[in-house]
This record gives structure tokens, sequence and C-alpha cells, in this order.
């Protein structure tokens, strides 16, 4: 639902007004000397049709259309494989897998800031690479969402 401008909260308002100046001349005293469903419904039928006939006369608010999340940037455009040798940081701790998926079974936990080199390998998301874990080559499958070219700055 479009939020409600000023102009259109205004308008209301005056509806309402005009409804309880209205009331006042055209029904008994009597009716207003306590409240009552009749007077609840006067004055919500009179606010109702008054506030709806303002409305018709001002002019339509354009309706924005939601603004889209910006598109992830992603550091291949054209979705082939990463280049042989490529280096990357684990932006934050990942499992190092002998097979792509997150079924694999995990060889090793690649910790923030680790640099991998890629082999060339890839099967969607899931990059082959080669790390160094506690002083020992590894190599295996790891998410590629985790990983951010070397030389990439951060924003």
């Amino acid at each position: 639902m479009p939020e409600m401008d000023l102009i259109h909260i205004a308008a209301w308002g005056a509806a309402l007004a005009l409804t309880l100046l209205m009331a006042a001349w055209l029904t008994p005293r009597a009716w207003w000397r306590r409240p009552n469903l009749r007077a609840l419904g006067v004055l919500a039928g009179g606010t109702l049709a008054f506030g709806l006939l303002f409305s018709a006369w001002l002019p339509a608010t354009a309706i924005t259309p939601p603004m889209r999340a910006a598109a992830p940037v992603v550091p291949d455009a054209h979705g082939a494989r990463p280049a042989p040798g490529g280096s990357y940081l684990v932006v934050d701790d990942l499992n190092l897998r002998d097979a792509h998926g997150v079924r694999a079974q995990r060889t090793a936990v690649l910790r923030a800031g680790t640099l991998v080199t890629t082999t060339g390998a890839a099967d969607g998301d899931w990059w082959k690479v080669r790390a160094r874990v506690d002083g020992q080559a590894r190599e295996g499958w790891a998410s590629s969402l985790w990983l951010r070219r070397a030389d990439e700055r951060r924003p």
C-alpha cells in the first residue's frame, strides 16, 4: 500500500470536520448527548463518504515500484571456470571437501584469510582449490561464494 501523503491526510481530516458540522446542523441535539451506535454510524458514514469524494478530486499519487536489490558482483561474468592458478582469499572459515557439494566429506577447514589457488576445475559454485593447512599442502573442493580475489579491495 503506498504511503499517504500530507494532502490526503488533510482531505480525510476535512471530511471528518465537514461531517461533524453537518451532523450538528442536520440532526437533533438529543442524538449527541450520549455516545451511541447511531452517532458513530453517522460520523463513520459521513467521513467515509466525504473522504472518498475528496480523495477522488485529488490527483492520483504515482506508485513507484520497489527498488530492486543490486545484482551481486560476479568475478567471472560469463560463468566460465576459474582460471588455473588464480589466487583467492577465504572470507570466512570454509570447509575443504573431497568432492563438490555440502554432503561431501570434509577434509580440512580453511581459516579466514587463507590464500588458496584454483586448479581450474569447477562445478557450479564449487571450485577445486589448493591451500596450505597446518603446514601441509591440501587440495579439495570449496564453495566459491566464500572466496574473494586476492587483489580485490574491501568496500
